[in-house]
């Protein structure tokens, strides 16, 4: 599982979390600008402070948890077979695919294809 937060100003909500985790961070290059890559206290990578600009330009102001999925496009139907909408993708990162869904509360989540192992 993987969490992103998707702000304006990435650095200055980095030095937040930052200064009440204690947590360490890297800067991860997105051609004209960095996002972050946030470690918890034990170094492992946990989540992104990203701006909200490029491919993130139309992705939510909050927490956004990524599940995993097997098949994204058949999690894609069956979010809208089941009363939600795709908010934004589907889009392309690193290793693999995702999208940003609405469940019919109201709540958004990221969900998560990795690329085939060959």
């Amino acid at each position: 599982m993987w969490f992103d937060l998707t702000v304006p100003e990435a650095e200055e909500t980095l030095a937040f979390y930052q200064s009440i985790t204690g947590y360490t961070s890297e800067a991860l290059d997105m051609g004209d600008y960095d996002d972050f890559i946030l470690y918890d206290l034990e170094a492992k990578p946990i989540a992104g402070i990203c701006h909200a600009r490029g491919v993130n330009a139309d992705l939510p102001a909050q927490w956004l948890v990524y599940f995993t999925v097997k098949n994204l496009e058949e999690s894609m139907l069956r979010s809208e077979a089941f009363g939600g909408k795709i908010v934004s993708g589907p889009k392309t990162a690193g290793n693999g695919i995702y999208c940003v869904v609405r469940d019919p509360a109201g709540a958004h989540a990221a969900l998560f294809q990795p690329k085939d192992p060959a």
